[in-house]
């Protein structure tokens, strides 16, 4: 199959890079077959097997995209870098003009698919905010549990003041950290 690539690559005056390009089978319910290479990364998607709701309610695997593994790293690392604990000078909302351009543009480049995928990543904004409040709020120095909860409080009250609370808390339940 790889040769076949190859000389049509060549008629079009094309090369195949030899380490990224790969072979990869699409596994799904299906497919069932067992092959070395089931997943790929593409424009900081991760291609691979997941579990999907197909139509008349049925659950079943199909091949889609994601956020890949790596897109989500960068975005924690770009989370730790806003260093939000020690901006305790700046208010609640400042802090959402300042990141929602940041975090608006993941969420429209990274939910198209798989949203759930992008959800744990999210929360850790929210924990940020949280050693941001303990820091902010003497009040809530030594009280973690009184932090989230504070936060929990003003995500269901001003849903549309960080770009991410709509996807976290719209369903009136709670999404990992906080």
């Amino acid at each position: 199959m790889r040769e076949i690539l190859e000389r049509r690559f060549l008629e079009c005056g094309l090369e195949l890079h030899a380490e990224k390009t790969k072979i990869v089978y699409c596994k799904d319910t299906n497919r069932k077959g067992k092959f070395a290479i089931q997943q790929f990364d593409f424009l900081g998607y991760c291609f691979r097997p997941r579990k999907a709701k197909w139509p008349g309610g049925l659950y079943g695997t199909s091949f889609l995209p994601a956020a890949s593994p790596k897109a989500l790293k960068t975005i924690r690392k770009t989370v730790r870098s806003w260093k939000l604990q020690n901006r305790s000078d700046k208010a609640l909302d400042d802090l959402a003009r300042m990141f929602n351009p940041y975090i608006r543009g993941w969420i429209n480049y990274y939910s198209h698919f798989y949203k759930s995928a992008l959800y744990p990543t999210l929360c850790r904004i929210d924990a940020a905010l949280v050693r941001w409040a303990r820091k902010k709020f003497k009040r809530l120095r030594q009280k973690p549990k009184g932090a989230r909860d504070w936060l929990s409080k003003v995500a269901h009250t001003s849903l549309g003041l960080f770009a991410h609370w709509p996807l976290l808390y719209e369903r009136g339940s709670t999404l990992g950290a906080v």
